[in-house]
Formats: C-alpha cells, sequence, structure tokens
C-alpha cells in the first residue's frame, strides 16, 4: 500500500471513530431523558423504566433505517411506526409508511389491492380478502416531526405539504391495480392518480427559492383485522430505473453516523417536550383559557384537527385526547357522539412514554367496526384493569396511569361546529354494567379469546418480513 494510500485510511479510520463517538455520546444524551424529570420524563416506576429504555431502542431501529437507508434516488416504502418503534401516540390500526423523495424527481407508486368497494363509496364485502378500511398518501418537506428535538419546528412555515390523495380519490383498475405518479409538475395530458411534488417561492420560502418535497408518507388504516390485507407498495424514481446507487464511502458513513444519533437524540427529546409544553399533560403549563391543547386527567381537551399544534398527523384527522388515572377497582366510561360520515374512527391507549400498549395480545385499542354501537348512535366505551365483560372494553395491560386518543378521520375535514362531542367519568368497576345499554354486546372469556386470536393473527401478518 503506496503511504499515500495508508495516509488516506487512517484519516478515515479517524473520521468514522469519532464518528462513532458523536453517536455514542447522543445515545447517552438520549438514555438520559429516560430518568430526567427536567425533560419531563415520566415519574418513574419499575415498568415506565422498563419501558423507557425500550421507547429509546425503538428509536435506535428508526434511527439505522433513517440514517443508512434512505436514498431518494433509490427508493423503498418503510415503517415509520411499527410493533419495534413505538411512539407519538400512535394508532394501532395503522401502518405508517414513508419514503425519502427528491421532489424534483418523477416518481411511480405501484400496488395491487383486494376488493375494494369500500373506498368509493360502495358496499363492503363482509368476508374475504380485502383492501385496508383507508388508505392515504401525503407529500412534505422539511425533517420528519421530532427530528430536531426543538418545539421550534412546530411554527409555521417550517414544514409544508404539499398535496395529499387517499382511498376515496384514488383511481383503481377494476383487477385491483393502481400507480400514482409523483412530481414537480403533472405530464401535459396525464389525467390518472398525481401528487405534485414543488411549490413556487412564497413568504416563507428560504432566499426566494421554491420548495421541493422530501418525503411521501401515509397510512393504511384497517377496520377488520381478520380479512383486510396489507397493501404492499413500491416506489421507483422514473429517472433512475435501472441504474446504482454509488458504494458507500466514509465520509458517507461518518455523516450517515451522527445523523443517527441525532435522530435519536431529537426524538427522544421532542416528544417529551411535545406531551408537557402543547399537550400540557403533566399540567405544567397552566390550563388554556379554551382547553384547547390541555389534557384533562380523567376527561378530554377540546377536539382538535391535524396541524403542527398536534405534532403532524394524518391531515384528514379529528383527534381528542386526555390521561385515564385509575386504581385497581376504578374504571373510566366514555360516551361520544359525531356526526356526517367518517371514513374511520378508533380510540386507543398509551402509554406515558406514547407507546401504544400490546395490542396484539390486548384489547387496547378498538375501532367502529371491531366496536358496538346501537341504535342512539352514542359510542360506549370503558377503560379498565381488568375485562368486564362488555365488548367495548379497553385493556390497560395493567398500566395504571396512560394517554386516551381518539381519532375520526374524513374525507374532508367538517366544519369544527360538528366535531365529535366526548365525555368521560371516573366510576366503580363494579358499576360498569349498569352504564351500558341492554343491547350492549356482554362476551364470555371464550369470546374474548377468539377477539384476541384474530388481533394475534393480524399484527403477525400487518408486519411479516418475509
Amino acid at each position: 500500500m503506496t503511504n499515500e494510500k495508508s495516509s488516506q485510511v487512517e484519516a478515515d479510520k479517524a473520521e468514522l471513530k469519532a464518528a462513532w463517538g458523536d453517536l455514542i455520546n447522543d445515545l447517552q444524551s438520549a438514555r438520559d431523558v429516560i430518568d430526567s424529570p427536567d425533560l419531563f420524563a415520566p415519574e418513574a416506576t419499575s415498568r415506565v423504566l422498563a419501558e423507557g429504555y425500550r421507547y429509546l431502542a425503538g428509536f435506535v431501529h428508526h434511527g439505522l433505517e433513517r440514517s443508512f437507508h434512505e436514498d431518494p434516488d433509490f427508493p423503498a416504502f418503510r415503517n415509520a411506526l411499527s410493533i419495534f418503534n413505538k411512539s407519538t401516540i400512535e394508532n394501532p390500526d395503522a401502518i405508517y409508511f414513508y419514503a425519502r423523495i427528491d421532489g424534483s424527481q418523477r416518481y411511480l407508486i405501484k400496488a395491487k389491492i383486494e376488493n375494494f368497494n369500500h373506498w368509493q363509496g360502495g358496499k363492503k364485502a363482509t368476508s374475504g380478502p380485502m383492501a385496508p378500511q383507508y388508505v392515504i398518501f401525503e407529500t412534505a418537506d422539511g425533517p420528519m416531526s421530532g427530528d430536531t428535538g426543538e418545539l421550534s419546528e412546530l411554527v409555521r412555515g417550517f414544514r409544508t405539504g404539499f398535496g395529499t390523495l387517499d382511498s376515496s380519490q384514488l383511481q383503481v383498475s377494476d383487477n385491483g391495480e393502481f400507480e400514482l405518479l409523483l412530481g414537480p409538475e403533472k405530464p401535459e395530458g396525464f389525467s390518472g392518480n398525481f401528487i405534485c411534488t414543488h411549490k413556487p417561492p412564497n413568504k416563507y420560502s428560504k432566499d426566494g427559492a421554491g420548495r421541493y418535497a422530501t418525503y411521501i408518507s401515509g397510512r393504511q388504516l384497517f377496520y377488520d383485522w381478520e380479512n383486510e390485507e396489507p397493501i404492499h407498495l413500491t416506489i421507483t424514481s422514473l429517472d433512475h430505473v435501472g441504474g446504482h446507487p454509488a458504494a458507500i464511502t466514509p465520509a458517507k458513513a461518518a455523516e450517515n453516523l451522527r445523523r443517527m444519533g441525532s435522530i435519536i437524540n431529537g426524538q427522544m427529546r421532542f416528544w417529551l417536550d411535545f406531551y408537557d409544553k402543547v399537550l400540557n399533560v403533566n399540567g405544567n403549563q397552566g390550563k388554556p383559557e379554551d382547553g384547547k391543547y390541555f389534557f384533562p386527567i380523567n376527561g378530554y381537551n377540546k377536539p382538535n384537527a391535524a396541524s403542527a399544534d398536534t405534532g403532524g398527523g394524518m391531515s384528514t384527522n379529528v383527534y381528542a385526547g386526555g390521561l385515564y388515572d385509575l386504581a385497581e377497582d376504578e374504571a373510566l366510561y366514555i360516551e361520544a357522539t359525531y356526526t356526517g360520515d367518517p371514513r374511520y374512527i378508533s380510540f386507543h391507549l398509551g402509554n406515558l412514554w406514547g407507546e401504544s400498549p400490546d395490542y396484539s395480545n390486548h384489547q387496547s385499542s378498538i375501532n367502529q367496526q371491531q366496536m358496538y354501537m346501537g341504535k342512539d348512535r352514542v359510542q360506549r366505551w370503558v377503560v379498565a384493569h381488568r375485562d368486564p365483560g362488555v365488548q367495548n372494553w379497553l385493556d390497560t395491560t395493567g398500566l395504571p396511569q396512560g394517554f386516551l386518543s381518539h381519532r375520526w378521520a374524513y374525507t374532508e375535514i367538517p366544519d369544527e361546529s360538528e366535531w365529535p362531542v366526548i365525555t368521560a367519568k371516573k366510576i366503580r368497576f363494579d358499576e360498569i354494567d349498569s352504564h351500558f345499554p341492554a343491547d350492549m354486546p356482554r362476551l364470555s372469556a371464550e369470546q374474548r379469546s377468539e377477539v384476541i386470536r384474530v388481533r394475534q393473527e393480524h399484527v403477525q401478518k400487518r408486519y411479516r418480513v418475509f
């Protein structure tokens, strides 16, 4: 080996070692969040601490994919959240998918789906393979929510949305195939599915430049966990078909290691800061006059549409949230009413880190198809630590405190005067049955076991890796 080559190898070795050190420092900084009340960590218990380390490990999984396996020239869809990486009070009914893109390029997304009659107003099948209840694609620029670690990313203009397309609008062939084109401008005469990835300069543009999308993301939302099939999506940059990426270099590997550490540290800090200062789950910020972002204990805030103030979220959602705090012999009884025709409705729990509890082996979430609603169209649920025998029970999995989260998804967000209304009250466990009308189904232990079997099989299918 020549002296010149040897010198370069030694320089590369030093740079990569320094980058690894920076990654480890960021990981340690992220770890410090777990037991730091100054950074709004939940009050420590044995379970909270164990879940905190798992929560951090999930961001390590997420950070690795994000830093080493995002290439806008050769993209692939990945899970933004999954059973391996839970956070942000995520929805157990959802596949959260994303791919890194360069909005100046053209991309083609392709898929083949099962029975999709319900997407455009037809009657939904009652058995057999079918498409998810609802699917949406969205394009935006900027980092993913939480990457910076700073709430300043919620400031208007920090992140730009470019366009959305949901399952009510998607053009699908009779045999279940669809294509979606992304690009900075729609080709002349093109009439298929399209989302623009460029916006001209506006008052938020830096240096008067236009903006290009950096991510395509979306959700697949499931109602029927027994029959709805996950959609396999492919994405191709039409400007790089048949090409190949350059081999990784020491400089790129060092950059990726530092980005990985930054993402992990940023995500750990951002969401606890968000829960404290925006949702005010710790009560440190006082109660806003309109109660808009305050998460009360054993109650609900005023519903909100998705926005920067809600940390992003699906753009067609209306959210309502709160916290529960229940002793072993207590339960939380909840009622909600809504108008219009939401495409999707759900209720689920979260631990104090914002992870969903184990929704494969417990009924810690329930959607509109899984629950019962009578002719009076009042939604009724109960949150309790053990099974009270009613269908609309949410299992805390033994967590004495946690998040309450509701979603109503619309093709178009209705006027605020028509948003859902939701109330809750704490009751004794032995009062649960008397709060539900006679038509509420009561489930035996065997029937509940069958519900869990369906959930277990669906979650394995949704996140299968082969």
